[in-house]
């Protein structure tokens, strides 16, 4: 195998063959991650039948974990947090849904305080969120 023109001279092209291992090894790791990357915090929805909704792109989601923790979006809150942050987006977007995520095996009290300081912030509408 001869490397150049035959009078000693280097190949001016790119080899393209590395390029193409190395993007299709990013593909297949991209797609083995891609499902591995939800939302927010990791619960175990409750079973249900309904329709399927449209999730808003800026939707707030409010999640219960089963030890009783409450998180807006990403962030965990402390005790009447909740009910001031809201009251605040709430103020600047009176329309706002909120979307409720609560572990199926989270007490049934810590469940109905977070959509009572849900309610008492001003919001008009709260989607439960089953799977």
């Amino acid at each position: 195998m001869a490397a150049g023109d035959g009078n000693g001279g280097t190949i001016s092209g790119i080899n393209v063959t590395p390029l193409v291992d190395v993007m299709l090894v990013l593909l297949v790791i991209f797609m083995v991650t891609a499902p591995m990357m939800q939302q927010g915090v990791t619960v175990d929805l409750p079973q249900a039948d309904a329709s399927v909704l449209a999730a808003e792109d800026a939707a707030l989601v409010v999640s219960v974990t089963r030890t009783g923790e409450v998180f807006l979006n990403d962030n965990r809150l402390n005790g009447g947090e909740l009910g001031e942050k809201l009251a605040a987006i709430v103020k600047e977007r009176p329309a706002q849904i909120v979307y409720l995520r609560a572990d199926r095996d989270a007490s049934y009290g810590a469940v109905a305080a977070v959509m009572a300081a849900v309610r008492a912030a001003g919001v008009g509408r709260l989607g439960v969120v089953t799977e």
